[in-house]
């Protein structure tokens, strides 16, 4: 099929020039106490209303930023599902530039639950140990909300406000699709983002390495997300007798069927990019036949990598019968599906052939993909912040597997990327920490990552 070509984006690297004015205040100083802080609040999401719900963590970051004179209001979707919203900076007019419009930079406050026998400390300790802050949520993400907090508490007390106006947003729920959340604050309180026509969250700017060489990711796409149940009929009867009618048989097919099937490469214009400079630093070219070599250079991470250039459907609950002599009348099945922008036509095509005709599809959850372009001065003003702290990196998009709540946001027009920097060693599994056990973030990157925030603050 030849060369993956036209570069529909760029890639940056360090011979870009990089913003290197140090700030005479420390934008670091509090991030590491204030994630300890956080993880420390249990705000364990379990997909329904039994969780203890967000809102003492709405609540702590409130008083966080009242401390520096930054007034918050409080959205409570259902009892204790707590979001924060907030406005700052801003002289009127767009930070100078003509028709920019605000800023929105959100983060969530509610974490997925964690087993505390699994962990080698405990997942609510927010304990430093080894040089990292473990607990759960170290990476998703309430290391972004201690490296936010941090900066704009570092700002305000300092005097420096950025020129353009900001809206603050830690939202609730997102950990099971934002309905409680983002959604509620888009579709009934729009109005706290009337104006906003950029908005910057969580899943990117962290590095990965290559060949000896930092590459750091920012997410500029997002696959849609399907979470189905499926439901098969029957006719009931006892265990014993012939039965042609199983629901638990015509289920447990698809769901094989679905689990097995091997999806085809598909490259969006964010991942051309993205593997033209994973090619470029590997000295070769990248075309659709070696997509998939050039996702393994990724080492660790190509297991959320290699699911962006395909799309993606994973069987994860079933549900059948009562006893074990009786064939049930109905059985179930949960799907995990996920589709890249623009090929939503065939996912949700081959999925209905998959399941055959016997089988129905509800959605628990569905949700669209996004897609920004790679260009303007938000992201290069993301590139020249990395680039100041880390000189001789490059950095390059990339597609999102899992869901945020820039799903949400992009419904009301905003550009959205997601920049939550973190510089990380080479040998750390990263994405093995995302929803996993153990779950932790370096001293360093935490600091890091408020540094090259504040950095990224003060231009645009």
């Amino acid at each position: 099929m030849g060369r993956i070509g036209g570069r529909p984006g760029r890639c940056f690297d360090g011979g870009m020039t990089a913003d290197v004015d140090t700030p005479s205040y420390d934008p670091a100083a509090e991030v590491v106490e204030l994630c300890r802080d956080l993880i420390r609040i249990d705000t364990s999401n379990y997909g329904d209303q039994d969780g203890p719900g967000e809102r003492k963590a709405a609540e702590h970051v409130a008083s966080l930023l009242d401390e520096v004179g930054i007034a918050s209001r409080l959205y409570e979707s259902t009892p204790g599902r707590t979001s924060v919203v907030a406005h700052w900076g801003g002289d009127g007019d767009g930070g100078g530039v003509p028709d920019r419009g605000a800023l929105l930079l959100h983060a969530h406050l509610d974490v997925v639950p964690a087993a505390a026998d699994d962990w080698q400390v405990h997942p609510f300790s927010g304990e430093v140990q080894d040089g990292y802050v473990w607990g759960r949520g170290a990476v998703d993400m309430k290391d972004f909300d201690a490296m936010l907090l941090s900066v704009v508490r570092a700002r305000a007390r300092a005097g420096q406000v950025p020129s353009r106006p900001m809206v603050l947003a830690f939202t609730a729920d997102e950990e099971a699709g934002g309905h409680h959340g983002a959604q509620v604050l888009v579709e009934k309180h729009a109005e706290e983002f009337e104006g906003c026509t950029e908005a910057v969250g969580e899943v990117g700017g962290f590095s990965t390495t290559i060949r000896g060489r930092r590459l750091y990711l920012i997410e500029a796409a997002e696959k849609g997300m399907a979470w189905m149940k499926l439901t098969a009929r029957g006719r009931a009867g006892h265990g014993s007798m012939i039965n042609r009618d199983n629901a638990v048989t015509e289920l447990a097919a698809a769901v094989a069927r679905i689990g097995a099937y091997e999806w085809p490469v598909r490259l969006t214009p964010t991942m051309q990019t993205l593997l033209a400079a994973v090619a470029e630093m590997a000295g070769t070219e990248a075309t659709p036949e070696n997509a998939e070599s050039l996702i393994e250079e990724f080492g660790s991470a190509a297991r959320m990598l290699g699911a962006v250039i395909r799309n993606t459907t994973n069987p994860t609950m079933l549900s059948a019968g009562y006893k074990v002599n009786v064939i049930p009348t109905e059985a179930t099945a949960h799907i995990d599906g996920r589709f890249l922008p623009g090929y939503e036509d065939e996912f949700f095509a081959t999925l209905a052939e998959l399941c055959g005709e016997n089988v129905s599809i509800d959605y628990v959850s569905k949700q669209q993909p996004w897609q920004m372009p790679y260009e303007g001065a938000l992201v290069e003003a993301m590139t020249r912040s990395l680039l100041a702290e880390d000189p001789g990196a490059v950095v390059a998009p990339y597609l999102m597997s899992g869901g945020t709540d820039a799903k949400h946001f992009t419904r009301l027009g905003m550009r959205s990327y997601g920049f939550a920097p973190l510089r990380l060693p080479a040998d750390l599994d990263f994405t093995a920490l995302f929803h996993g056990v153990d779950e932790r973030v370096p001293v360093d990157s935490l600091e890091f990552g408020a540094r090259v925030f504040d950095r990224f603050l003060g231009q645009v």
